[in-house]
């Protein structure tokens, strides 16, 4: 959610800022705004409603020039989308130029403090409120602008990341965060790129500095980077080198990221477990299972906590977990979780999923979970992020830079790590059978090849999507496995193309479900030949009895259902507990097609946020 970028150095910052912003584009946002300090120390603040390329028409002909500037694109929080609410937001006096992603809880009581010291306030945004309070505080207790920030930071509670301009001292942004992510790019030449995540750092530097927690940064022209906490500690400034590249945050001939990545997923499946499954040795390797194998494996229970696409992860996760490991496994949504005094100890392993690392609500329950004295064991993507720094352990999916918001290759990546994870714990406590085993990471080396035939049924499944855009519903049916399959492609559908759709156990359509059939109904149906075949068949003629259209995803060389479904998908025949690595393949592909014959733009979905790191 919201996109900050800064940058201070030689060069012209406005063109480094606009790029970068493009460059965060998928985290969502609904307004855009820039603030530019010249070679005359004027502060130039443009901003205004709709994407990057509205600022760009509103800036044309004005005074861009400057070698520091800070730019920022806002998902509304406080305040309807709108030019006045759009950041950066600037002091009564004109001096300061603040842009912040987070919430400022206690904005309300602070303004109404403000306003009786004479503030007045254009904004309904809780932002406003802080950069007022920093001038106030400046100005009362004549202090410099680190020393107002720091104080003004003791006063608010709730998570930011923030930087500010002060245009008489035209060489140094302050930026500053809590619980919400923030990174600085340290170039060679001296130079300064601040963002919030790394995507639009990398084509300038390599060498990025993750700020911690109650860390606020003075990137100064000329001089190293300072860091400093609240209460003035000065902090050694760590320097990762990442190895994100810019090919990887290009389309590559792709008309939208969303099809990129879904064609990615045989690649970056066989980069999750590259260096972790040895066929030949018969081995499945994670490093945290080696360093922590007797806390894991004398667990009295798993909690897994997750939100979205990751909860839906999460629950094949237990069916994972329970099946090889032969461990109770709770699912809680991580927005839940801490708001009603979860039953968690020291005997508990609470495992955290978040693709970005820094979904405020996960992160608020791994912080939940390790107050109890559980041991926490993250599953992200992004290397550094808070939740893989504020875990005891745990393991990356390394599917790379997802940009589409909708997210299709961190989910199948999030399963196989849970896959991998579930494989080591029943290796190490030999509650697996020797035959399983080989059997399973034989087969789970051959996903990626059956992903890349899978992503080859693309042009049939864009022909029979246009069906449908006329559908208002779907239902998504699935069992077992495949159960949450069926809510992450109902999931897949409502994000991108806004029909409504919803995910059941396919026995659970007769207890309620049922009554929503008729032939304006389509059906998705995960109808692979396993366990459950000849049940899934009765739940497919129930539907046809009342006309419903069905949509089957059947193995190869299926003869029963393709003689009544409506439209078949065959995939690839794998084992039923690696079958959601290719099932969910054709869903992501039928939510993308259909949502592109609405014309609906499948990378950016109204309203949604790449990145929740607010609650």
């Amino acid at each position: 959610m919201c996109g900050i970028v800064g940058y201070i150095g030689s060069k012209e910052a406005y063109p480094i800022l606009i790029k970068a912003l493009k460059r965060l584009e998928y985290r969502g946002y609904d307004s855009a705004g820039i603030a530019l300090i010249n070679d005359s120390n004027e502060l130039n603040i443009y901003k205004t409603k709709g994407k990057v390329a509205d600022l760009e028409h509103a800036v044309e002909g004005k005074n861009v020039a400057g070698r520091i500037g800070i730019a920022h694109t806002r998902w509304a929080t406080h305040g309807e989308p709108n030019q006045i609410n759009a950041h950066p937001h600037f002091s009564e006096s004109g001096n300061l130029a603040l842009i912040h992603n987070g919430i400022i809880e206690n904005y309300a009581t602070i303004k109404k403090n403000l306003q009786q010291e004479g503030y007045t306030f254009k904004s309904s945004t809780d932002t406003e409120v802080l950069v007022q309070l920093i001038e106030y505080i400046q100005l009362s207790h004549d202090l410099d602008l680190l020393s107002a920030v720091q104080l003004a930071l003791h006063q608010v509670i709730g998570a930011y990341a923030i930087a500010i301009l002060d245009k008489r001292h035209p060489d140094t942004i302050i930026a500053a965060r809590q619980s919400s992510p923030l990174a600085i790019g340290v170039c060679d030449d001296g130079s300064f790129v601040l963002a919030s995540d790394a995507s639009p750092i990398v084509e300038h530097t390599n060498r990025i500095v993750y700020l911690g927690d109650g860390e606020i940064a003075l990137l100064k022209k000329g001089s190293p980077l300072q860091i400093v906490t609240q209460d003035n500690v000065e902090v050694t400034p760590k320097i990762s080198t990442t190895t994100l590249n810019i090919g990887q945050l290009e389309k590559g001939g792709f008309p939208h990221f969303m099809l990129k990545e879904i064609f990615e997923q045989a690649d970056c499946i066989r980069d999750c477990m590259r260096g972790r499954i040895n066929v030949e040795g018969n081995t499945v390797s994670l490093s945290a299972v080696i360093d922590h194998k007797e806390r894991l494996l004398n667990a009295r229970r798993f909690v897994i906590v997750a939100c979205g696409t990751s909860w839906h992860a999460a629950l094949i996760g237990k069916h994972l977990i329970e099946h090889f490991f032969h461990l109770p496994v709770e699912v809680e949504y991580a927005s839940e979780f801490r708001y009603r005094n979860p039953v968690i100890d020291d005997k508990d392993v609470v495992i955290a999923i978040s693709q970005s690392g820094e979904t405020a609500d996960t992160l608020a329950a791994v912080k939940e979970a390790k107050k109890k004295g559980a041991f926490v064991y993250g599953i992200c993507n992004s290397i550094g992020s808070s939740i893989a720094r504020a875990t005891d352990t745990g393991s990356y999916i390394h599917v790379g830079p997802e940009i589409g918001v909708a997210s299709t290759k961190a989910f199948t990546g999030q399963v196989t790590v849970l896959t991998l994870l579930a494989l080591a714990l029943a290796k190490e406590k030999n509650c697996i059978s020797p035959e399983e085993f080989t059997e399973t990471i034989r087969e789970l080396n051959e996903i990626p090849d059956k992903m890349k035939r899978v992503v080859e049924l693309n042009d049939t499944i864009a022909q029979f999507s246009k069906t449908f855009t006329y559908a208002h519903n779907f239902i998504y049916l699935g069992r077992g496995y495949n159960f949450p399959v069926a809510l992450e492609g109902a999931l897949k559908l409502k994000e991108i193309s806004y029909i409504h759709a919803e995910g059941y156990p396919a026995a659970e359509m007769k207890h309620g479900p049922i009554a929503l059939i008729d032939a304006e109904m389509p059906v998705v149906v995960v109808a692979t030949h396993n366990a459950q075949y000849e049940k899934i068949i009765s739940n497919i003629q129930e539907i046809k009895a009342r006309h419903g259209k069905v949509v089957a995803l059947v193995d190869e060389g299926d003869v029963e259902i393709k003689k009544i479904a409506d439209f078949c998908i065959e995939l690839p025949h794998t084992l039923p507990c690696l079958e959601p690595l290719i099932t969910t393949i054709p869903l992501q592909l039928l939510a993308y097609h259909v949502a592109v014959s609405k014309g609906k733009d499948v990378d950016q979905p109204r309203n949604l946020a790449k990145s929740v790191t607010v609650e």
